[in-house]
């Protein structure tokens, strides 16, 4: 009898090959193939793992979808993310930094589905069933509908799913569960993968709907093979900063509702509590006429959300001047300085330029070009912007201000928020509305010195 094959494996896209290399041929990765055995199953083995079933042809008229139903999770932020709520037997993949609050989040998720009569069987495998205890118990998660484990082999969960017949599963972390037949240590891309399949087979099959919880890499992108994005139904990415306690709930794919949209929450001592204003929240504690200091109204997925922009321009103590962005790109911030150098003859190269985002939010949209440049000229000319302003447009490399998406989306919140004035793109102009042209005053530019004439002088 042959022995097992021996493949390489590309932990970053799952690319097979026969021999080992420094360099991955299909995402050009360094040093990320590991050695994989590849058991081949008789074909028997495989028929049984369908449980013997033979799927036939039908039409699409004829599909029965009357038994589709999703179960609410009584968190307005999420159902709306989600498209009304966690479609049953689907696949649900979350993702996101150690300490985040990921565990927590099922948590609270759990204990609203328990309350609704439905039964949960939470796999704990980084943890022991005593520590998931004391967390529930800080959170107040008390329910006879909510069951524990703590097993890493897929067999014995599998066990446990048959005998309990659960409606809802999640597994923390798929990286920690393995499968015995696979001789390969738990988080490798082939058990990753076949967990993966594994989970999604029970889902369909059984109609349980399951949450697998995720590692991320250091550049922040989903650990394992990416085949499991593709097999997952939705892909929830968990992001924040820590330190100030406020999450964002990202939807990157969702075959059941809309796709990058988000939901924000604030981790409090007894548990993640959803922010159904953002933009109250963001900029209630706003210093009105400060330099540096500038509100623009972006886009989060369906959600417009005021954010603040704050700009230090400092002398530099060093040769070589800094660069430092939080919540930006900072590719794109060396970029904006550049055309603002060149526009406005401002003499940066030996200053230190600070941008970042209030709130620990991180935006990449382009339409808070304009914002980042008026701020840094605010800081740099030690002037600020009228409090009651808020500014939007895409800047191109030749200092001109383009329009940006959905402006009336964006407007509505600032007239909400208070504001009374708005710097937008002249090409804007034409598709907006009477009735918001007399809520708000609005004033379109075309290049960007303008701007910085009408609101710094």
């Amino acid at each position: 009898m042959a022995g097992p094959k021996v493949v390489w494996v590309c932990e970053s896209c799952g690319n097979k090959q026969a021999k080992w290399s420094g360099s991955c041929t299909v995402c050009q990765n360094w040093n990320t193939f590991s050695e994989e055995k590849v058991i081949e199953a008789p074909k028997s083995a495989r028929f049984e793992a369908t449980g013997g079933r033979v799927s036939e042809a039908i039409l699409i008229q004829d599909v029965n979808t009357a038994h589709f139903s999703r179960y609410p999770t009584n968190y307005q932020e999420l159902d709306r993310l989600a498209g009304g709520g966690i479609v049953k037997g689907s696949l649900n993949l979350l993702g996101g930094e150690p300490g985040i609050g990921k565990s927590t989040l099922l948590l609270q998720l759990v204990k609203q589905w328990a309350d609704q009569g439905l039964k949960v069987l939470y796999v704990c495998g980084e943890e022991s069933v005593q520590q998931t205890s004391l967390r529930a118990k800080r959170l107040g998660i008390a329910s006879e509908r909510i069951y524990l484990l703590s097993e890493t082999l897929f067999s014995a969960i599998r066990s446990q799913v048959d005998k309990l017949k659960p409606d809802i599963v999640v597994i923390d972390s798929v990286q920690i569960v393995y499968k015995g037949e696979i001789q390969s240590a738990p988080g490798s891309v082939t058990q990753v993968r076949e967990i993966a399949m594994e989970s999604m087979h029970l889902a369909k099959g059984e109609e349980i709907t399951m949450f697998l919880v995720g590692h991320v890499t250091k550049s922040g992108d989903l650990a394992g093979p990416r085949v499991l994005e593709h097999i997952v139904d939705t892909v929830f990415e968990f992001e924040g900063d820590r330190q100030h306690g406020y999450r964002l709930l990202r939807s990157v794919k969702n075959r059941f509702g809309p796709t990058d949209d988000v939901a924000l929450f604030q981790m409090e001592e007894t548990g993640l509590k959803e922010i159904l204003n953002p933009s109250l929240t963001f900029l209630e504690e706003r210093m009105k006429d400060s330099n540096g200091s500038v509100i623009i109204p972006t886009i989060e997925g369906s959600r417009p959300l005021l954010v603040e922009v704050q700009a230090l321009v400092a002398p530099s103590s060093f040769a070589t001047s800094s660069r430092r962005s939080t919540g930006l790109d900072a590719k794109r911030l060396t970029l904006l300085l550049a055309v603002l150098e060149k526009r406005m003859a401002y003499q940066l190269h030996s200053l230190d330029v600070f941008v970042s985002v209030a709130g620990g939010m991180k935006i990449t949209e382009p339409a808070i070009d304009l914002g980042i440049i008026l701020s840094i000229a605010s800081s740099y000319c030690n002037r600020p912007i009228p409090s009651d302003t808020v500014v939007l447009g895409e800047v191109g490399l030749g200092g001109e201000v383009r329009s940006v998406p959905r402006i009336e989306s964006r407007l509505k919140e600032a007239i909400n928020m208070g504001f009374k004035r708005c710097i937008v793109s002249k090409k804007n102009l034409k598709g907006i509305s009477e009735k918001l042209r007399n809520k708000i005053q609005l004033t379109g530019i075309s290049r960007v010195e303008e701007a910085v004439q009408l609101l710094l002088g």
